[in-house]
């Protein structure tokens, strides 16, 4: 008897191997766990803020998306020339503050002639003259995990300068700031 060669209306049923089901949910899996762990990472270890005003300029421009690594202190101290965010005073009311590590703990401060000198010797990360010294008239010493802190744009900058700042404690101190958004697209470049 010959089979009808016509049309058929049943379908043969598929079978999925049991090693192509294993292959997919592997791949399910790591594609679950590397969004979960990028996910953890950013929400623990990362922020995202803006600069507020020119302080920083020209590194970091008014209203400019940075991103905080949270994570780069808790084993390591900030260091001279690390962009840092905080809150002065640990005041929670007030924005973050982003500017320049550039005297440590134990570190004697002063603005003499325009130029500011860190233990006496003429500060690298401090560019521009600085025509208001501020509190730094006199020599002022850091303590125990204080910082002194400046804008790179020292005319256009409150900083450690200004009483209402002052020192800046560690514990203040949110992170680093190690990108920076640049311009209207995503360029992003390191803070150095």
């Amino acid at each position: 008897m010959a089979k009808n060669k016509g049309l058929s209306f049943y379908q043969k049923k598929k079978h999925i191997s049991s090693k192509l089901l294993s292959e997919i949910l592997s791949w399910l899996f790591s594609v679950a766990a590397v969004i979960f762990l990028g996910i953890v990472t950013v929400y623990f270890f990362g922020m995202s803020s803006n600069v507020v005003g020119n302080s920083m300029e020209p590194a970091l421009g008014s209203e400019q998306e940075i991103l905080i690594n949270r994570f780069s202190y808790v084993l390591g101290s900030p260091d001279y020339g690390d962009v840092v965010l905080f809150l002065p005073n640990g005041n929670e009311n007030t924005h973050y503050y982003t500017k320049r590590i550039v005297g440590r703990p134990g570190d004697t401060v002063v603005v003499r002639d325009d130029i500011l000198y860190v233990n006496d010797i003429p500060s690298e990360y401090v560019k521009e003259k600085i025509l208001d010294p501020g509190i730094a008239e006199s020599p002022l010493l850091l303590g125990s995990k204080e910082y002194f802190v400046m804008g790179d744009n020292p005319s256009s900058s409150e900083d450690s300068r200004s009483s209402n700042i002052g020192f800046v404690k560690e514990e203040d101190i949110v992170g680093k700031v190690w990108l920076a958004r640049k311009g209207d697209g995503y360029k992003t470049h390191l803070v150095k």
